[in-house]
Order: C-alpha cells, then sequence, then structure tokens
C-alpha cells in the first residue's frame, strides 16, 4: 500500500509514477477539449501510458515537484469502485486504486495500474500513448513494433533449477509411459530408462537437468510447491451463482498426469453432475449435466495457455448449472472472441503440450475448442461461453442446460447415419445452430452448400435460411404422427416471423394445401395440443407461438 510519505519523493520516470494537482474537475476521458494532444491529458490516457509502461501509478492530489505536497482532489470522490468499473470497461484492464489522507484530511487518490499484455499496445481514443517529458505522445514506430513483436518464452521449456529426477513422482511417470503406451502401441516405452524417456520428450536436456513442463507434469507435490506454487488447480461449488461463499473447496497441486483424472472425479460427483433425462417422446434422450471430454479439454486448454509468469491458479467454479474455469493470461497473441474457431494459435506453454499430446490426452494442439463446441451442440447445450475474458485472463463458462434437444437429435441422427468424412463439421453444425437461433453469430457460408444440399436447410425470402423438414421430424407431435412436419415447419416459420396471426393469415398461407375447413381444423388441432395459443375473441382472435418447455421449438 501506498503512503504519502513514500510518494512524496518518487520520481516520475525512475519510479512508473504520474503526479496530478487534479483538485477540480480533473477530465476522466478528454473532457471538453476538442484537439486530440489536449485531450490525452486525462485519467485514461494516463493509465495508457503507464499500462504501455509495463504498469505504474497515477496519484492524483499532488504536486508535479519534489517534494511532492498534498493538495487534495476531488476526482471519484466517493466513487472508486465504478471508476474501477469504467476503466475496465473502457480498457479492459484491472486497476486498483487507494485513497489517502494527510493531517488536514485533504484526500489523494492513487490508481495503481497494472502491465500491459504481452505483444499488445494499449490505446486511448485509437492511439497507443507513451509519456514523454510532461506530454503524452503517441508511440513511435520502433517502440510500437518491439511491442507487437513480442512473443512470450515457452515457460515449460525453461530449465527448473535444482529439480532433480528424485524430484519426481515413480505413479506419475509409470501413469505417463502407460499413456503412451497406449496412444502410441509402442512397448518398448514401457520399458526404456527413465532418463531416456524423459530425454525423449524433451523434458530433459543432453546435460540432464530437468524443465519446468517435467515439474508440472511429473513432480511430486511437495516439489512443485517449492519450485511453482502458483501451479494449482482450485475447484469451488457453489448451490446457486447468488452464494458467497463455498460450500465445498478442493485444492490440486499434484503432477498433471494424475491430476487430471482426479480433477474430473471430483466434478463428476452423482449430487453435481447428474443425468438429465430429456423427455421428447416417442425417445429420452440421456445427457450429463457435464461432459467428461468437454470439461477435460477445458481443463487442459487452460493449463496448455495459462501464464506461470502471471501466476494465479487454475480457479475452477461448479454450480449446479454451470461451470466456470478460468485461468491468468489472456488469450495468445493473435487469439480473439471472433476467431476462436478459426486461427491455429501456438500454446504459451509448446513443450508441456507437446507431450500432453502424446499421452493422448489431447488429440492435437488447437482441436480442444472445436471438442468442446461440437458436444455441446450435439447434446443441445448453450455454447462455450468466453465473453468474461479480457487482457489478463480467460475465462469459459460451460453450461449443463440443455436448450437445443431437437436440434441435437437432428445432428446425431446425420452423423451415425453417414461415414465419417460425410458427417457435419464443427462449423456446419454451427450454422445449423445460427440458423435455428435466427442470428448469424456462427454463420459460416462454406456450409451452406452442403447443408443445402442434404436437405438439412432451405431457402427463405425473410429469414434467407430456414431449418427443414427433417428437423421438425423430431418434434413430438411429429414423431408421434400428429402433424405433417412440413404443417409445423410452416406455422412455426410464420408465427417467428410476425409474432402473432390471424386466422386469415393461416388460411392464406395453406390455401394451395387445404381447404378453408381443413386449415382451421389445423388450427384448432394446434391449439388443443398446447403447440399455438390464443387471445382475443371472434374475428379479433390471434394465434401464437407457444415454446416447448423441452427447448427452443
Amino acid at each position: 500500500m501506498s503512503t504519502l510519505q513514500e510518494l512524496s519523493v518518487l520520481r516520475e520516470k525512475e519510479d512508473h509514477i504520474e503526479f496530478k494537482e487534479a483538485t477540480h474537475n480533473y477530465p476522466f476521458a478528454g473532457g471538453q477539449h476538442t484537439d486530440p494532444r489536449d485531450r490525452r491529458h486525462c485519467v485514461l490516457g494516463y493509465i495508457v501510458a503507464l499500462a504501455n509502461e509495463r504498469g505504474g501509478r497515477l496519484v492524483l492530489g499532488m504536486t508535479d515537484n519534489i517534494p511532492h505536497k498534498v493538495v487534495g482532489s476531488d476526482f471519484a470522490a466517493d466513487k472508486t469502485g465504478a471508476l474501477e468499473d469504467e476503466i475496465y470497461e473502457r480498457l479492459h484492464i484491472r486497476v486498483r486504486t487507494e485513497e489517502l489522507y494527510d493531517e488536514a484530511q485533504k484526500r489523494v487518490l492513487v490508481i495503481n495500474v497494472p502491465s500491459r499484455p504481452i505483444g499488445k499496445a494499449l490505446r486511448f481514443e485509437g492511439v497507443p500513448l507513451m509519456r514523454i517529458g510532461e506530454s503524452l505522445r503517441e508511440m513511435d514506430d520502433a517502440e510500437y513494433f518491439s511491442i507487437i513483436s513480442e512473443q512470450s518464452p515457452d515457460f515449460s521449456a525453461t530449465i527448473c533449477n535444482g529439480l532433480t529426477i528424485d524430484d519426481l513422482s515413480e505413479p506419475a511417470i509409470a501413469n505417463l509411459r502407460n499413456r503412451i503406451y497406449q496412444k502410441q502401441n509402442n512397448p518398448n516405452i514401457l520399458t526404456i530408462p527413465e532418463r531416456q524417456l524423459l530425454t525423449d520428450l524433451n523434458l530433459m536436456n543432453a546435460e540432464g537437468k530437468l524443465t519446468y513442463a517435467a515439474l508440472i507434469l511429473l513432480g511430486k507435490s511437495e516439489i512443485i510447491n517449492q519450485y511453482l506454487p502458483q501451479n494449482n488447480i482450485v475447484i469451488e461449488y457453489r448451490a446457486n451463482h447468488a452464494q458467497i461463499r463455498h460450500s465445498a473447496r478442493q485444492e490440486f497441486k499434484e503432477p498433471l498426469v494424475i491430476a487430471i483424472d482426479k480433477v474430473w472425479d471430483y466434478l463428476n460427483q452423482p449430487a453435481s453432475n447428474p443425468t438429465q433425462h430429456i423427455e421428447l417422446m416417442p425417445q429420452i434422450l440421456d445427457i450429463p449435466s457435464f461432459n467428461s471430454e468437454t470439461i477435460r479439454e477445458a481443463v487442459l486448454n487452460a493449463m496448455m495457455h495459462r501464464s506461470f509468469q502471471m501466476g494465479g491458479d487454475i480457479f475452477i467454479r461448479q454450480y449446479p448449472d454451470e461451470i466456470t474455469i478460468c485461468n491468468s493470461g489472456g488469450f495468445p497473441y493473435g487469439v480473439n472472441l471472433d476467431n476462436l474457431l478459426t486461427i491455429n494459435s501456438s500454446p504459451r506453454s509448446r513443450l508441456l503440450t507437446e507431450v500432453v499430446e502424446k499421452t493422448g490426452l489431447i488429440e492435437r494442439s488447437g482441436q480442444g475448442v472445436d471438442i468442446m463446441f461440437r458436444n455441446c451442440l450435439m447434446e443441445g447445450k448453450a455454447l462455450p461461453d468466453y465473453s468474461a475474458s479480457d487482457d489478463y485472463q480467460v475465462q469459459l463458462s460451460i453450461s449443463a442446460t440443455v436448450v437445443m434437444p431437437y436440434l441435437a437429435l437432428l445432428i446425431r441422427d446425420f452423423q451415425n447415419s453417414r461415414a465419417i468424412d460425410k458427417q457435419l463439421s464443427v462449423f456446419d453444425m454451427l450454422t445449423l445452430y445460427s440458423i435455428a437461433c435466427h442470428n448469424d453469430t456462427y454463420f459460416y457460408p462454406n456450409s451452406i452448400k452442403k447443408l443445402l444440399e442434404e436437405e438439412l436447410i432451405m431457402p427463405d425470402s425473410y429469414f434467407q435460411y430456414t431449418l427443414s423438414d427433417t428437423y421438425f421430424k423430431h418434434f413430438p407431435p411429429v414423431a408421434n404422427g400428429v402433424f405433417k412436419a412440413s404443417d409445423i415447419r410452416q406455422v412455426y416459420y410464420l408465427l417467428q416471423r410476425d409474432g402473432d396471426i390471424s386466422m386469415s393469415d393461416f388460411i392464406q398461407v395453406f390455401a394451395n394445401e387445404y381447404s378453408v375447413k381443413q386449415t382451421r381444423t389445423l388450427v384448432e388441432k394446434l391449439f388443443e395440443n398446447q403447440i399455438i395459443g390464443r387471445e382475443g375473441k371472434g374475428k379479433a382472435t390471434r394465434y401464437k407461438w407457444i415454446k416447448s418447455k423441452n427447448g427452443e421449438i
């Protein structure tokens, strides 16, 4: 924590600190200025510049000259929490504020600014800023290029000085051997000497020194705690999202090849991971609340991509309806929410990832996100959610709630009826998902041709594309032979388009298929089966779609 005595003698450049008197009306984001050079001299401008200098402190309420004297500032008085929230909303960095008072109760506000992420320069109003003398200037080309050219070194490949073979867990080494044997079907793996095994996997160098990857994968718990105390997986269970204190908590500081099974076993207890029985008569869909492959991929992804230099545990929060997994370090360079599924990213811990691939714990680096999305789609669940991530952490939320069971049935039936090379890709599934949701968030144009040829979708003048009759065959009243799939499809999209309609609208839509009497009978039958609802009387009656209790239709 800062003190006024400490602050009074600090030098701005050398100590990464900026002093502003800011007694009254100091601008937060440019103020009333129109000149961009003047607008930069505000709280956000200085925070950007300090973050680009690898972090520092912005002090409001003290003079610029040494010794810095307290003059007091009313900036964000009684609103420091809202200030931190607003800075995060605009810059996606988490600052920490302190309020200090002198003997005369004059207030000083200290804003502690963290470093920018590796490989990224922060910007204020589109400009990457740096401090030069008393001014804030646009970063020069050399400085900017040096930042964007940064690459995180592979921490897992770094030698862990002092680590020896005796510090490795024998059960973990045996586990590693067995996993590689099962993956490669190579019996020699079971008998080669330990040193040869570790050398072949690049976990030990020619001088016999072991890497941090060896420690993470195979180290004894007490040795991991000695050399890498942040290598911890913490799980907390809460009965609901409003619960502040956890109901149960477990920490795992064990070699990764063993920890991954123990983590899943803890999450997979019958009470916290029950099987859901989704009644879609004439069949029942049995779906686990949390899928083993999905969760294991998520945890391993967090391990492969976390920043060990930033510290912080892998933190897992489990609720009855959701699991969130958080790791330190933002997305790898070049990765963002928009290209998660399409970009070939490089994990921060490349050596660790290569060895984990050889064990079969993951198929191939970069496929984990695809697998998680695919599994959620095939189970009819909401898609994996990374929206709470920022430049300093990645947070993944995986829902247990089945929201699109009929889409899951459609995808499962199709996959089971096709050879592997003819099945739907994750992009095809996501395009179906977007069409079902009437949005283009995960709409991949390259998938459209295949989906049209397979008659899974059809063109539409209003929605552009809709799901075909094949989808509606899974709707229970259709599967039971009560209604035709084409009738349900037409009624569904008509009401999705218009919200509510009259009987005359129904008659017009079905004019080429049914007589007026037959259409009225169909509408009445839809109402009796609680597929549509109605309001009003006589000619003023309006009909609307009733959402199924089991999902999206």
